[in-house]
């Protein structure tokens, strides 16, 4: 059956090809479309399969006979493979018995004009070469508008970042000023990239506010602020638990809040009814000195994983939280884990639409565990059922 595939493949795998296409999944909660293009990587000629799913991708680098062991397996999930070379187009139709039906048209495509190069050059939301102050105040960026060398990690951060913030710019009010808070903002890094990239470029009616314990590194970025006219960013210090300074809040950005502070930001969100959530959680150490099940002890003896493994218990609870507060929640890669483990993001968009989750208050039962979160919650629940 992989002869099959190298048969119809194999006289476009060439660094010509401009792509290949399976689509067409027959599972609607699964991979959704896969996309393969040649690169070079250190001289070698690969394919790049990317794997797109609803809430992420997946990269990986394969070679001429690697993909077609892989198509042979990628197809039995979906119904369609495109070919699209400058000499021919190939298209390929798989039935639920799995027949194939094989059709070539000579017509073709333009050749590919992209750099095969694997690390070519990436198109950011903030221009690496156009000088921006903050940036350059922060150490990220030269005054030339170079990007230091050893700050590239956090300038992919910052963009990767607003690529969020891009997704959700639609949820916030049209008519009116949107009000926004980062907690925890510390050196404030994200908070300057949001609002340049709303109010400096997008032009949109927004207002930020930065808190953080930190004084001293708070004064240091109304400084900032104000030097760069920056008129509806402001920065102030205190707690998150505490803070009551606005009325009503658009957006939540929480990153890096650490441990029970995240589930303080998250429970602000919520009960200010707050569209939108952006929360990157960090030091989840609650349900690690909690959990206890005989039948997981066998997992939880050891440290390591058991610390990790309440990590991702503690982020996925959230999850459900929000859920039930009238959330639509993704739990979303922030950035490579080559760079950090903490890179889970939660995307949090309020629909209204409430729901109790019994298997959660199984779980959090069976687990012997009781977050933050979930009293706050269920404080402001029996508030409100009073």
């Amino acid at each position: 059956m992989i002869k099959a595939w190298e048969e119809i493949l194999g006289g476009c795998m060439d660094r010509e090809l401009a792509k290949i296409i399976i689509s067409g999944p027959r599972k609607k909660d699964d991979v959704r479309k896969i996309e393969i293009r040649p690169v070079l990587l250190k001289g070698q000629l690969l394919f790049q399969a990317s794997a797109y799913t609803q809430k992420q991708v997946q990269h990986y680098n394969l070679s001429e006979q690697e993909v077609y062991e892989k198509t042979e397996e990628w197809m039995e999930g979906f119904r369609q493979l495109e070919v699209l070379h400058p000499k021919e187009r190939i298209q390929v139709l798989v039935s639920k018995k799995g027949k194939r039906t094989v059709r070539r048209s000579k017509s073709g495509c333009p050749a590919p004009t992209a750099s095969l190069e694997h690390n070519r050059k990436k198109k950011y939301i903030l221009d690496p070469e156009v000088p921006v102050p903050f940036l350059h105040d922060l150490g990220v960026q030269t005054k030339e508008g170079k990007i230091v060398h050893s700050r590239y990690d956090k300038f992919r951060q910052m963009n990767r970042f607003l690529e969020f913030i891009e997704d959700i710019v639609p949820e916030l009010p049209k008519t009116r000023e949107s009000v926004i808070i980062d907690f925890g903002c510390g050196k404030s890094y994200l908070t300057f990239a949001m609002y340049y990239y709303l109010h400096e470029l997008k032009h949109y009616d927004v207002r930020i506010i930065g808190l953080d314990l930190k004084a001293d590194v708070i004064a240091h970025c109304q400084k900032l602020a104000e030097k760069y006219g920056y008129e509806k960013l402001s920065f102030l210090t205190g707690d998150i638990a505490d803070y009551d300074g606005v009325d009503h809040v658009d957006m939540v950005v929480t990153l890096h809040a650490c441990d029970t502070a995240t589930d303080y930001a998250l429970d602000k969100a919520v009960r200010w009814g707050a569209k939108v959530i952006l929360s990157v959680p960090c030091c989840q150490h609650e349900v690690n000195g909690q959990i206890q099940n005989d039948l997981l002890q066998p997992v939880l003896k050891y440290g390591l994983i058991k610390e990790r493994m309440s990590a991702l218990l503690t982020d996925a609870i959230r999850a459900n939280l929000l859920e039930e507060a009238g959330y639509q929640v993704q739990v979303l890669e922030f950035i490579d884990m080559e760079h950090t483990p903490k890179n889970i993001l939660l995307r949090a968009v309020r629909t209204g639409k409430k729901k109790r989750s019994e298997d959660l208050t199984g779980l959090l039962k069976q687990l012997h565990i009781s977050p933050t979160l979930e009293r706050l919650m269920r404080e402001e629940r029996d508030t409100a059922d009073a």
